[in-house]
């Protein structure tokens, strides 16, 4: 019901107002409303007021009639209206005209405002969905991973600390979309798949977020569920310099202590790496100094703060823009992990982590564009970005106290260089790009201390095993892509046709490289107590007992793909028809630097795909369109996957499955889109997936271990519809949209034989059925609803942000309603600006997080949990995890220029 009345909003006249001089601004070429324009009274030019969001305004205090009106917009030539009397009028401004001389036609729509953005997604041959920069702006977000979380068909991943970090486009699992910067596709520094962090990009950078749900033939192929790409700012037409610094806290940090160590004394080598392979390692050769951790006592303040400047010189030949950003930001989470399983005393072993957080990001951002002349542009872009995430995770529980103390660097390096070049009276356009990308991942020194607590309550270091682990992790990838694009543009009476062809190369390169040291009590007994043998982790008395080089870990891989396209593109009156061919070859392997027993040392994949897809999108009226799309489409295993390592990592065991294939897709969209105004909307759209081989993860038993690892499982199918609703109320605005996902694949499963009857014999102890589940990470309904205030005299600005995920699939396993899963999230945010314009300040605050809801993960209901009667439970089943990530308060000051 909800939606049924947003949606009979739209048919509300937009001037219901007092008794006064109302009317509406608009552009007199297209009839789009134009925010901010000017209106004032001729007679005294001090009273005045301003048009809001959707171009309307009210002037009240006129004493007689006629009286004269001025209006005027920047870009448009102002006009002087005599009113006669008080009914409403329509003042439209016609677009100034201005010596275009020295200025190049080849230009495309920034999507800096949302006006632009709604453009975009206008004009598109694809499903496509923008945010603007001005959104993003005043939005309560601070990363892009926040700001993607807004759009319709979106689930976010979040990590340990409980921030935004992996998109999943319409239910398909991260996997299954790819990251563009500028439209090329850039590197991961992730150490385990092929997609890229989104919270490593300050959302301050961008001009605008795209996510396109149906890719075509000009865009690499492994888009199964879209592409995401991060439009970075431009050069402005004139000089603009802006700046913004801010500082905040989480809450967290009000009940508890944030505990730290000193990472500045991590040795960034391993002896293995730094010494040789044969090198004789000992106790001595190891600093202690990280091991000690500390606490304060107040909780530590976020510091966030950007700057960028830019125009252009040389007659407007050379367009220039830098900009930085740099955040240190503290977060904090309070996590408790529920066993299925009995401690001593016959309760639930439950395990409380608090993990205390720091969080580094810096951005730096370059853009040149030189203008040749009218027909050529030369365009260099370069980008950096580094994450430093320092993490302390205290983990207890009954009878046994762990730490970890790690800290892990993520960067990225892109640069590409492109031209685009008009020939033959435009007739004929060539556009190429040269990118190289260089991701690296780090995490030296990743100490995990193991300790014990006796029946008396006293902690001391654990004698069993390895009371000290200490792990070097490294991976580096390094990409190099070049891309060319030929169209030809021809005329048939009133049908233009465009005829593209095209190609792309990428060579690229990993290494991945991972050590270990484990160290035992020295001496075993008697016990060392912590408070009388030893205070900090570095005074535990602790000997080398072996270390490792030769994981499977350490391997080389490569990727190579080629790939050409062809396609074609009619525009007719009302209709417009794009279709195309696209052909990918890949030949993706890898070399483990040490043979494994057992395993594939040397694998790789070699295959083809042939991917056609077709794109119509007709014109119903001016402000109405209908879309329709088939693409085909694959997604491709990571280097991670298709490694046969086998390793212990935080909460379980791991497998690489060097058999693993790609998976293959057909996808259909079918879209209604209504632009009332220039910057509303109303999108109605349906989409459906055949997925052959979907690659989803899964526990397995092998042996007497159960890996979790990735597997081809069948076909399956995800269908659903999407609604996305823009509407503006004067000074007013309200953006909501729900994504509803139904996704199904039937796969076989054991069902333990106590489960059908607890008396059965021993001997009949499973049996193979097959059950029927969602996607992984599929969540049935989402839903965004941004409550919007922008008063255009006053200068505040303000938003309330609400978010809902529903239930998703987390974790697959082997046994019969044995799935664990994500109980639904509801977040929401809130931020508020004040703009004071003639010294070019604003102030402002952030809030995420206000309702602190917990997350909740469960073990699916199924009659085996019937026994454990006094265990924790959610939504009927066995409570796996609950955790909880406080409130994150942000306030500070922006400048523009």
């Amino acid at each position: 019901m909800r939606f049924i009345f947003l949606i009979l909003f739209f048919l509300l006249p937009a001037g219901l107002q007092a008794q006064a001089i109302r009317g509406k601004v608009s552009d007199a070429k297209t009839g789009d409303d134009i925010i901010g324009a000017v209106i004032v009274l001729g007679e005294q030019r001090t009273k005045g007021v301003v048009s809001g969001l959707d171009g309307s305004f009210s002037m009240t205090g006129v004493t007689a009639f006629p009286v004269t009106l001025v209006v005027s917009f920047i870009g448009y030539t102002s006009q002087e209206i005599v009113v006669e009397n008080a009914s409403p009028i329509i003042v439209r401004l016609e677009q100034g005209r201005v010596s275009l001389d020295a200025v190049v036609v080849i230009s495309d729509n920034s999507g800096r405002t949302d006006n632009s953005a709604r453009a975009i997604e206008r004009a598109s041959m694809n499903v496509i969905n923008v945010v603007s920069a001005h959104a993003i702006e005043i939005s309560p977000d601070m990363t892009v991973a926040n700001v993607i979380q807004r759009m319709s068909g979106v689930t976010l991943e979040r990590n340990s600390s409980g921030d935004e970090q992996y998109a999943l486009l319409r239910g398909m699992d991260k996997r299954f979309n790819y990251t563009l910067v500028n439209g090329v596709k850039i590197p991961s520094p992730d150490n385990k798949n092929r997609f890229v962090p989104l919270d490593i990009f300050p959302a301050e950078l961008l001009d605008r977020l795209e996510i396109t749900k149906a890719i075509t033939a000009d865009m690499e192929g492994d888009g199964i569920g879209g592409a995401v790409n991060m439009v970075m700012k431009d050069a402005p037409s004139q000089l603009q310099v802006n700046a913004n610094i801010s500082t905040g806290f989480n809450t967290q940090f009000f009940s508890r202590n944030y505990q730290q160590f000193d990472y500045s004394a991590i040795d960034r080598q391993s002896l293995f790496a730094k010494y040789g392979l044969g090198f004789p390692v000992s106790t001595s050769n190891f600093t202690t100094r990280n091991l000690r951790v500390t606490e304060r006592n107040m909780p530590p303040m976020n510091l966030a703060g950007g700057f960028s400047a830019g125009g252009r010189v040389f007659n407007d030949y050379l367009g220039i823009l830098v900009a930085a950003s740099y955040s240190n930001i503290y977060r904090g989470t309070a996590s408790d992990r529920y066993a299925k399983t009995y401690d001593a005393d016959r309760e639930q072993n439950i395990t409380h982590r608090d993990y205390s957080t720091e969080q580094r990001r810096a951005g730096a951002h370059a853009k040149f564009d030189l203008r040749l002349n009218r027909n050529h542009k030369l365009m260099w872009y370069n980008a950096y970005m580094d994450f430093r995430n320092i993490q302390v995770r205290d983990a207890i529980a009954k009878d046994k106290h762990d730490y970890r103390l790690r800290w892990n660097r993520q960067s990225i390096l892109s640069s590409t260089l492109k031209g685009i070049h008009n020939i033959w009276n435009d007739k004929l356009r060539f556009d190429w790009s040269f990118a190289y990308g260089d991701a690296f991942n780090e995490t030296p020194d990743n100490v995990t201390v193991r300790l014990r607590i006796g029946r008396d309550g006293r902690t001391y270091a654990d004698p069993t095993g390895s009371v000290i682990e200490r792990r070097w992790e490294e991976n580096s990838d390094n990409d190099k892509a070049a891309y060319a694009n030929l169209t030809y543009f021809t005329q048939a009476g009133a049908v233009r046709m465009e005829w593209s062809a095209g190609g792309m190369y990428r060579d690229k390169q990993r290494e991945s490289r991972f050590h270990d040291y484990r160290f035992r009590t020295n001496p075993p007994v008697p016990l060392q107590y912590r408070g009388v043998d030893w205070e900090y982790f570095d005074e535990i008395g602790a000997a080398f007992d072996a270390g490792s080089y030769n994981d499977a870990l350490n391997y080389d891989a490569s990727e190579k793909i080629g790939a050409g396209y062809a396609q074609v593109k009619a525009s007719f009156e009302k209709i417009q028809l794009l279709g195309g061919f696209r052909m990918e070859h890949t030949r993706q392997g890898y070399d483990l630097l040490f043979p494994q027993n057992n395993v594939k040392n040397t694998g790789f994949q070699d295959y083809y795909d042939w991917l056609p897809n077709f794109h119509a999108k007709y014109e119903l009226n001016r402000n109405t369109n209908l879309r329709f799309s088939y693409v085909k489409a694959i997604n491709r295993p990571s280097f991670f996957e298709i490694v046969p390592y086998s390793k212990e990592f935080d909460d379980y065991y791991e497998r690489g499955n060097p058999d693993i294939r790609r998976t293959i897709a057909d996808n259909i969209d079918l879209r209604y889109e209504y632009f009332p105004r220039q910057s509303e909307q109303l999108m109605v759209g349906v989409f459906y997936k055949h997925i052959k081989d979907p690659i989803e993860y899964t526990f397995v038993d092998i042996g007497q271990q159960a890996y979790y690892m990735p597997r081809n499982y069948g076909n399956a199918y995800n269908a659903g519809i999407e609604i996305d609703i823009t509407k503006y109320f004067r000074w007013f605005g309200v953006k909501t949209n729900y994504t509803f996902t139904n996704s199904r694949i039937t796969t076989d499963k054991w069902l333990l034989a106590d489960d059908i009857d607890p008396n059965s014999p021993a001997e009949s102890k499973t049996v193979i059925v097959s059950q029927t589940r969602p996607l992984f990470g599929q969540a049935a309904h989402v839903a965004n609803l941004s409550l919007l205030y922008k008063g255009m005299q006053n200068g505040w600005d303000a938003q309330l942000a609400f978010s809902y995920t529903g239930k998703r699939l987390v974790y697959i396993s082997e046994y019969v309603d044995e799935d664990w899963w994500q109980a639904g999230y509801i977040r929401l945010d809130a931020s508020v600006e004040k703009h004071f314009a003639k010294t070019g300040l604003t102030l402002f605050a952030k809030a995420n997080n206000l309702l602190d809801t917990p997350m909740y993960q469960y073990i699916h209901p199924n009659p085996a949990q019937d026994r454990f009667i006094d265990f924790a439970r959610k939504n009927g089943g066995l409570l796996e995890r609950k955790e909880l990530y406080g409130r994150n308060i942000m306030v500070g000051l922006k400048f523009k220029l």
